[in-house]
């Protein structure tokens, strides 16, 4: 399995054995110790001995509690889309990582440069119409967010350990195939907080299954994107199968690889670090192949890419009844002036959704 393999740019491959291997029970006593300091650390918010900041509109927090790639953004600009498309006015914040520090609150454009603001949050701003705002301070960024665009609700990509910021609805995203890995938490593991932690969320989400019994998100392919020039689209179907340079430079490569090799792709994998910067040389590869990425790597190449370059475009799709739940949750909350207005024509387009419906 590949969980089982010692990747260089991905996360330690012990944290993925189905029993605990020997560095993991090496690890154990840094655990306990991580584990002991983030219950202190949440006790003491819960206390109010550290601040929680809250605001006047509720803020809804999409994060996780392992390390490495879940969906997060993929979920985010799913759910700011599908809350616009029903009445509401949603903004977003990030810490925009892998771009620079912003200790200064910066609203994102869609012509920013991914090194300035950050892959994650460039695709945000990109992919909904909706305001984005980043900096290192998620509370300061909120403020900012409701400062300059007129919000009803504030959706934080990440940030599920940031207690400093009051939440009114916390999504949990958990990899479908990785799950918890070992059921460890850092340095063992690949935990942030105890799998505890999941019980006390409003909403789990799963990214890769279909399941009845759960919240879920499947990511769908829709077609290929010329990275060079945006405008250049081609359907699925049409991208010439044989030999391509697979690039991947995020969380989970191995997922993106094999949603290649189910189409037909014959595959030579060049994997980054997730965020990584990339240069012209990296792309230089010594043959006329194709070279496919993520739209998350593209949006990093724009710049230097060739005409070889594609990345392939994908959408999000979370069950009915989890759009059903999220819209009810907000409506006891009272965020729902506008959406009021929709109710019974999304009522009646949600009973048909639900009824044919083949993954909730």
């Amino acid at each position: 399995m590949f969980w089982k393999q010692q990747m260089k740019h991905d996360l330690p491959f012990f944290w993925y054995y189905k029993s605990l291997h020997w560095m993991a029970v090496l690890l154990l006593p840094f655990s306990w110790l991580f584990g002991m300091c983030a219950a202190i650390r949440r006790w003491l918010y819960r206390s109010r001995v550290f601040k929680t900041y809250q605001f006047n509109v509720p803020v809804i927090i999409v994060g996780n509690i392992t390390v490495g790639g879940t969906g997060k953004t993929p979920f985010v600009i799913l759910l700011a889309n599908f809350l616009r498309s029903q009445g509401f006015y949603p903004g977003i914040v990030s810490r925009g990582v892998g771009g620079k520090k912003h200790r200064i609150p910066y609203r994102v454009k869609p012509d920013d440069v991914a090194y300035e603001v950050g892959d994650e949050a460039l695709m945000l701003a990109q992919n909904t119409h909706c305001p984005v705002v980043i900096g290192v301070d998620r509370v300061a960024a909120v403020r900012e967010l409701l400062k300059q665009a007129h919000c009803n609700l504030v959706i934080s990509d990440d940030g599920l350990q940031h207690y400093q910021l009051g939440r009114e609805i916390e999504v949990i995203m958990v990899d479908g195939v990785r799950r918890l890995g070992n059921n460890c938490l850092l340095p063992a593991g690949p935990l942030r907080e105890s799998q505890v932690r999941l019980h006390t969320a409003d909403f789990v989400v799963i990214k890769g299954e279909q399941s009845r019994d759960e919240f879920t998100m499947c990511l769908e392919p829709i077609e290929w994107v010329s990275v060079r020039n945006p405008q250049q689209k081609m359907k699925l179907d049409e991208f010439p199968r044989g030999k391509i340079h697979a690039v991947a430079g995020i969380g989970h490569p191995e997922r993106f690889f094999m949603t290649l090799k189910t189409a037909g792709f014959d595959l030579v994998t060049h994997i980054f670090p997730d965020h990584y910067h990339y240069q012209p040389c990296d792309l230089d590869f010594a043959d006329s192949l194709p070279i496919v990425m993520t739209e998350k790597d593209a949006v990093k190449c724009s710049s230097f890419a060739n005409e070889r370059c594609w990345y392939l475009s994908i959408t999000a799709k979370i069950n009915a009844k989890l759009e059903q739940a999220i819209i009810k949750k907000l409506k006891t909350l009272g965020v729902c002036d506008e959406y009021e207005k929709n109710l019974a024509k999304y009522s009646c387009d949600m009973v048909d959704r639900v009824q044919r419906d083949n993954i909730c």
